[in-house]
């Protein structure tokens, strides 16, 4: 078995897959930083290009600046994006309101357990860290060091086990819930820009690993 201790350890994100829309995400090795853009042409989205089971996943996200109302912006993990029968783990800002953010996870498809945090501050103003500590008895959401959920694995109920890429996204998500999940889309200050720098992942991919709670 894998040294545990090896699961506390994170690295910078080398490489990226775009999944659409690659003119608008861009990737910079060397700064560790990437770039999503919403405007004529849509959104973007980019992952990892390994799953890792468990672990520490963070970035310096800031989000999109003017009135963003329809679009959702994010972090987040999911097994395979698209499928319906995904783990995923999520932290979604919401355009129409840019000073709460949404947490969620699904397991095996399941989601409806999205909690909305409080930020006590505007997620364009400056870059603000985002942390999600996945382990095998809980997870923990954080926002600049402060814990903002903590879920507890329990018997009976689900909780993700399946080795998941990292995801982000930048996309116009007024369609659902009649435009009142992240407000009518407005496009009023398009380009839309959101920033994402200091990305790490796990060091080592889909292995077992222990975390203390």
């Amino acid at each position: 078995m894998a040294d545990p201790a090896i699961h506390h350890e994170t690295q910078p994100i080398n490489q990226i897959a775009i999944d659409y829309t690659p003119e608008a995400c861009t990737h910079c090795p060397e700064s560790n930083s990437i770039t999503l853009t919403y405007d004529y042409r849509g959104g973007a989205r980019w992952r990892s290009t390994t799953r890792f089971l468990c672990g520490t996943f963070s970035s310096l996200i800031q989000c999109p600046k003017g009135n963003t109302s329809g679009l959702n912006f994010n972090i987040y993990l999911s097994s395979l994006e698209g499928d319906k029968s995904q783990d995923e783990i999520d932290f979604e800002f919401l355009g129409k309101d840019k000073t709460i953010v949404q947490t969620n996870y699904y397991a095996s498809g399941t989601g409806n357990r999205e909690e909305i945090h409080d930020l006590g501050f505007d997620c364009s103003d400056a870059f603000h860290e985002c942390v999600i500590k996945w382990c095998p008895n809980f997870i923990e959401w954080l926002i600049d060091g402060k814990v903002v959920r903590k879920v507890e694995k329990r018997e009976g109920e689900g909780f993700p086990e399946k080795p998941m890429f990292l995801y982000a996204s930048i996309w116009d998500a007024s369609y659902i819930c009649d435009a009142t999940w992240t407000g009518p889309y407005m496009g009023c200050d398009a380009p839309y820009v959101c920033l994402y720098k200091d990305i790490c992942v796990p060091v080592g991919t889909a292995v077992e690993c222990s975390c203390d709670s």
